[in-house]
C-alpha cells in the first residue's frame, strides 16, 4: 500500500490519529474501494455495473456470476462473498440473501447491494464483521425479478409490475398481454384518471385540487376516478387488465404450492418460471446455506412462515425464528414481527415458507418500508399525515399535476396524481438508514447460523492400549446444526463425527454419553455396519447447545476426530493416546 504524509493543520487531531498514516486507514466510515452511494435508485443496468465494479474491486472476496436468465433476457447476478484464505465456501455455513423477487419492489435490491458494499469495505476494519466474512460465506442475488424491476424504471404505477413478463392470460379472453397500461400524456408516468360525474363518490379539494372518497352518508362529491391511464385496447370494454405478466414469482415456490383458482399468480406449477427455478436450483445445490433473508417493499414487518394456518413447524424452530425477529425488531424502529398467514395473510407457495419448509433453512422475508418512518411517528400513518409528509417532506415532487386529456372513450378526464415514487418505496434521502438497519439485523442473522467448536477432550487409558476418547462438540449458536423441520422431513445429511486411530489402531466401540464421568451410559446407536469409527448424530447439535461422543479405541499414537455438519461447519482436531483429563480441546492438541 502506499502511504502519504498528511499534512497536521489543526494541532489536536494530532492526539487522535497520527499523521504518518494511509488515507484509507484515517477514513470513518471506511471507504470503499468503489463509489457506490445509496441515496438513489439503480436501474437493472446500473445495478449490473454496481456488480461488476464490485467484483473487480474485491476480487479477493467476491466473485460475480449469472444463475441465469429471466424471460427477456437479462441475466439474473449471483455473487459471492468468501474469504478463501479461510476455507472454501462450502466448507462453511452461507446466508442466502435476495431481493427485488416482486419487479416494483425496488429498494430491496439496494438494500441487498448495500450488504455487499458495506461487507467488503469492512473487512479487515472492523473485527466483527471480518470475523463473520472469515466464519462465514454469503451469496447475494440482488435482482431475483430483472424483468419486472426494469419494467417498474419505465411508465409504471407503484404497484407495476409486481411480476414478470411471462406472456399470461389475465382477462381469460384467449390472448394475452394485449391490454396493459397506456402512458396518454406521454408524461412518462402512469397516474389516474378522474371523470366529472353528478353522482361520483369523490369530492375535489378546491385549496390543493387532490380528490378524497366521500363517506357512505355523505352527498356525492362530483367525481369517478376511472382507473389508471389507459385506453381500451382490445375492445372487450374494460381498460388495462391484461397488461404484461400477471403472475407472482413469490407463489411459485414448492412448499404448499397451489394452482391458480386458489392462489391467484402462482403459475402453473412450482418453478414454472426461469427466475424461480435458477435460484431454486442453486438454493438445492448449496446444503451448506443455513439462513435465508428475502427484502421485499412495505409494511415494516419481519415476516416468518408458516404461511397457512394448517401447517405447524416444531416449537423449537419456532422459537429460533421468534428470538432473531425480537432482536430485528429492536433494531428495526417501528417494525413488527409477525407470522404470515396468523398476523398477514395466507400464502402458498411462498420462496421462504419453502426454503424452511422444504430446505430446513431458517429464513426470514423483510419488508422494508413503512410510513411510520414518515415523521419518524407510530401514530403517523393517515392521509392527511401522508399529505403532509408528501407536501412538506417531499416538495410535492412525486406528483403529476392534473390536467384535462380528451380520452377516446370516456371524453374529457383529468390526468395526473402521486407517481409511482409515492406509495411503497422509501425515499432516497431515508435509503440508506433503511439498507443499514435491515442490513444490521440480517448479520445478527447471519451470526446465529450454527458454528460447530470442539470442547471439552478426555483420554483415559483402560489397560492393554485400550483407550477411552470423549469429546465434546459445541454449538454456540441461536440456530442448531439441523432444524427440527429437517429431522423430521430428513433434509439434507446428518451430521457425522469420526474418529480415525493412526497405524494399525481400530476403534472398537462408540456412542454418545451424557458425561465425562467412566460410568456414563454409552449409547451406540444403530449403525447396520458396524463401523465403530463413526457416530452418525441425527439430532445434530442444538441451539446453543453441546453433545459427548466417546470411542473406545485399540492402539497406540494418536486419534484423528472430525465432525462435519452439512449447516454448522467442519472441525478437526488430532489427540495423543496418553493419559488427559478433561480440558478444552484445542489447548494442548498436538
Amino acid at each position: 500500500m502506499h502511504r502519504f504524509t498528511r499534512l497536521c493543520v489543526v494541532p489536536w487531531m494530532a492526539l487522535v490519529a497520527t499523521c504518518f498514516t494511509s488515507v484509507a486507514d484515517a477514513q470513518y466510515p471506511y471507504e470503499s474501494r468503489t463509489d457506490l452511494t445509496f441515496n438513489r435508485w439503480y436501474s437493472y443496468e446500473d445495478m449490473t455495473d454496481a456488480l461488476h465494479e464490485l467484483a473487480a474491486a474485491y476480487p479477493d472476496l467476491l466473485a460475480l456470476r449469472s444463475l441465469g436468465q429471466s424471460i427477456e433476457g437479462r441475466e439474473i447476478w449471483l455473487m459471492t462473498l468468501n474469504n478463501p484464505a479461510t476455507g472454501p465456501e462450502m466448507s462453511k455455513a452461507a446466508m442466502y440473501i435476495d431481493g427485488n423477487i416482486h419487479g416494483n419492489e425496488i429498494q430491496a435490491a439496494e438494500t441487498v447491494l448495500y450488504s455487499i458494499w458495506y461487507l467488503t469495505k469492512s473487512h479487515g476494519r472492523i473485527d466483527s464483521l471480518t470475523k463473520l466474512v472469515d466464519d462465514r460465506v454469503f451469496y447475494f442475488v440482488p435482482m431475483e425479478n430483472p424483468d419486472g424491476r426494469a419494467a417498474w424504471f419505465g411508465a409504471s404505477t407503484p404497484n407495476h409490475l409486481r411480476g414478470g413478463v411471462q406472456p399470461t392470460d389475465n382477462d381469460a379472453d384467449g390472448e394475452y398481454d394485449e391490454d396493459p397500461y397506456d402512458d396518454l400524456d406521454g408524461d412518462g408516468h402512469i397516474t389516474g384518471m378522474w371523470k366529472a360525474d353528478p353522482l361520483g363518490r369523490y369530492k375535489r379539494d378546491e385549496k390543493t385540487g387532490q380528490f378524497e372518497r366521500t363517506g357512505p352518508d355523505d352527498e356525492p362529491g362530483g367525481w369517478t376516478y376511472l382507473g389508471s391511464e389507459g385506453i381500451d385496447n382490445d375492445g372487450d370494454g374494460d381498460v388495462n387488465e391484461d397488461g404484461p405478466g400477471g403472475y407472482d414469482p413469490n407463489r411459485n415456490w414448492p412448499s404448499d404450492w397451489q394452482p391458480n383458482y386458489i392462489q391467484g399468480g402462482a403459475g402453473d406449477f412450482p418453478f414454472s418460471l426461469p427466475e424461480t427455478t435458477a435460484v431454486g436450483m442453486f438454493l438445492f445445490d448449496h446444503p451448506n446455506i443455513a439462513g435465508v433473508q428475502s427484502y421485499h417493499n412495505a409494511g415494516g414487518m419481519i415476516l416468518r412462515g408458516p404461511g397457512a394456518n394448517y401447517i405447524t413447524y416444531p416449537r423449537g424452530d419456532d422459537r429460533v425464528h421468534e428470538l432473531i425477529a425480537e432482536e430485528g425488531a429492536r433494531l428495526l424502529p417501528f417494525y413488527r414481527s409477525m407470522v404470515i398467514w396468523k398476523d398477514l395473510y395466507t400464502v402458498h407457495g411462498g420462496q421462504v415458507n419453502w426454503t424452511y419448509e422444504g430446505l430446513g433453512i431458517a429464513s426470514f422475508t423483510n419488508e422494508l418500508w413503512t410510513d411510520q418512518r414518515m415523521f419518524q411517528s407510530s401514530g403517523a400513518t393517515g392521509e392527511d399525515d401522508r399529505r403532509r409528509f408528501r407536501e412538506r417532506l417531499q416538495f410535492d415532487d412525486i406528483r403529476v399535476p392534473y390536467a384535462e386529456y380528451e380520452h377516446p372513450t370516456y371524453g374529457t378526464v383529468l390526468i395526473g396524481g402521486t407517481k409511482k415514487y409515492s406509495g411503497r418505496v422509501t425515499p432516497p434521502w431515508l435509503l440508506e438508514e433503511a439498507c443499514h438497519r435491515n442490513f444490521a439485523f440480517t448479520m445478527y442473522h447471519a451470526d446465529q447460523m450454527p458454528k460447530v467448536e470442539w470442547g471439552l477432550a478426555q483420554v483415559r487409558g483402560l489397560g492393554r492400549d485400550l483407550w477411552d476418547v470423549t469429546v465434546e462438540v459445541k454449538n454456540p449458536k441461536l440456530i442448531p446444526t439441523v432444524m427440527g423441520i429437517a429431522r423430521q422431513k430428513r433434509i439434507g445429511q446428518r451430521d457425522l463425527v469420526t474418529c480415525d486411530p493412526s497405524g494399525r489402531g481400530s476403534v472398537v466401540m462408540s456412542g454418545t454419553v451424557d458425561s465425562m464421568l467412566p460410568w456414563a451410559t454409552l449409547d451406540a446407536g444403530d449403525d447396520p455396519a458396524e463401523r465403530y469409527d463413526r457416530i452418525w448424530n441425527d439430532d445434530g447439535i442444538g441451539s446453543r447447545g453441546n453433545r459427548l461422543f466417546r470411542f473406545i479405541v485399540q492402539g497406540r499414537g494418536t486419534v484423528s476426530l472430525r465432525y462435519r455438519s452439512q449447516k454448522g461447519g467442519t472441525i478437526e482436531l488430532d489427540l495423543p493416546l496418553k493419559e488427559r483429563d478433561a480440558a478444552p480441546a484445542i489447548a494442548d492438541a498436538p
